[in-house]
């Protein structure tokens, strides 16, 4: 992968940072190593920044191989659409395709959590949809940030299998 420039400049006046929790999840190619590199790629779009531990979970609602996910949180000064922006900059540089819907990937990046902002636009949805169905964003936000995950969320999902890698 292509080193990542033009990283935007993150310190307007006017703004407080926010703390962006980011799923990152691949499938494709060297999957635990592009989530090693998105994860480092995206300490480059905020002051502070923690990383779960990498978990394998099998594909849900598609076939192909089973994924390598992570959860990042990130204090960025970002507006949410601008943090989608890079996310998806990133992805493309992972050459990230989308023939089809859940498709298998070399690198998905998704906002799950931005501060406690609730964004429904065509283009952004926080917190993520689907967020509470899926223990591969569950566990790892919960080892990160043990206040943002319900012990009865992660118990609606102990059928689906996650292991830390």
């Amino acid at each position: 992968m292509a080193p990542i420039t033009d990283v935007p400049t993150l310190t307007p006046p006017s703004r407080s940072a926010v703390r962006a929790y980011i799923a990152i999840g691949a499938n494709l190619g060297d999957a635990q190593q592009q989530v090693v590199t998105a994860a480092r790629d995206l300490q480059r779009l905020g002051a502070a920044w923690v990383c779960s531990s990498l978990y394998r979970t099998a594909p849900q609602g598609a076939s192909g191989p089973d994924y390598v996910n992570a959860v990042v949180g990130l204090d960025t000064l970002l507006t949410a659409p601008d943090l989608l922006d890079e996310l998806q900059r990133l992805e493309l540089a992972a050459g990230r395709e989308r023939p089809y819907p859940n498709a298998p990937r070399t690198l998905d990046l998704d906002i799950v959590l931005y501060g406690d902002a609730r964004i429904d636009s065509a283009r952004l949805q926080v917190p993520h949809p689907r967020m509470w169905s899926r223990a591969f964003v569950l566990v790892p936000l919960q080892e990160i940030s043990p206040t943002r995950v319900d012990a009865r969320h992660l118990h609606a999902l102990a059928d689906q299998a996650i292991r830390r890698i």
